[in-house]
């Protein structure tokens, strides 16, 4: 999955929890967000605030799918509110392999 595939999925599945999601998906809309932050911050505060809140659904709905990816639920990305520890740990699982068939399906719908 390449660059806009990934945010044209993401905001296909906006709010879409269920299912799985792959790496490239889920670090290709992090960058997305990231740079879009970057650049509207730039522009005002007021047109960064409607960014990040136009983006908060997707981006926890695709780290939900991250983790399902994984085996996990989607629940575990509450761990990520623990200061440094949780970032690293939540950095650490979106960072895994995919899982073969678990609870949340067979698979992402690509392969990275």
């Amino acid at each position: 999955m390449d660059f806009f595939e990934a945010i044209k999925s993401c905001f296909n599945r906006y709010a879409t929890f269920g299912g799985r999601a792959a790496r490239s998906e889920y670090w290709w809309w992090a960058l997305f967000v990231l740079l879009g932050s970057i650049g509207t911050a730039m522009v005002s505060d007021t047109v960064s605030g409607l960014f990040a809140l136009g983006t908060l659904l997707p981006f926890l709905a695709v780290a939900s799918r991250r983790l399902h990816d994984i085996g996990r639920s989607g629940w575990w990305q509450l761990v990520g509110f623990i200061p440094l520890l949780g970032w690293i740990v939540m950095i650490y699982w979106t960072v895994q392999p995919s899982e073969g068939p678990n609870a949340y399906g067979s698979g992402p719908e690509t392969q990275d």
